[in-house]
């Protein structure tokens, strides 16, 4: 699961700061050349500053507010607690916040028993989660577990028999019912 999402939002994260220049310039330059937003910026702190402290807002204030949040962020808090966080906090449709609940919402499963297609196929959803929801939409979340694969494969996270394994796996999510387990920890444990 962590794999997955560091290879699909910012494989550079526990090496970098919370504020990728190089991030923000690409991001910059491909928007410009596309003439409209395309690709963001953001890195895992950026995301996870603005989904628990501020608004989706996408103003110039709000990415100067974010900006200074990231800031702080990095510097009250380990790497592994803003990614915790961060996977704690972000949407995946259904009404589900944070990749425990969105594991128990689309595959009725607790984190340890993912797949690794399972886990690439939530990595994609944060993304555009009503676009790329494996539910209502199987093919364009399958699509964008391939892109998911591809990255882990290219970052050396698995291998190539497992991503063609894991991209050959039919999307299989429905929606479960919550389960709610009294005696686990609220914070999902990676």
């Amino acid at each position: 699961v962590r794999k997955a999402f560091l290879a699909a939002e910012d494989h550079r994260f526990f090496q970098e700061s919370g504020i990728s220049l190089i991030g923000i310039a690409r991001s910059a330059l491909i928007d410009l050349i596309a003439g409209r937003k395309v690709q963001g910026g953001s890195t895992i702190t950026m995301q996870a500053a603005r989904n628990v402290f501020l608004t989706l807002d996408k103003t110039f204030r709000r990415k100067l507010q974010e900006s200074f949040v990231t800031y702080e962020m990095d510097h009250e808090f380990t790497k592994q607690e803003i990614f915790q966080l961060y996977l704690n906090v972000i949407f995946f449709g259904q009404r589900s916040y944070g990749v425990a609940a969105a594991a128990q919402t689309y595959f009725g499963k607790s984190l340890d028993q993912l797949t690794v297609a399972e886990a690439a196929t939530l990595a994609g959803i944060p993304q555009a989660p009503s676009l790329y929801n494996p539910i209502i939409h199987p093919h364009l979340a399958a699509a964008r577990r391939r892109y998911v694969l591809q990255r882990m494969l290219d970052l050396g996270y698995i291998d190539a028999a497992a991503a063609h394994a894991a991209d050959d796996t039919p999307v299989d999510a429905r929606a479960h019912a919550p389960h709610v387990d009294v005696n686990a920890p609220y914070a999902a444990e990676m």
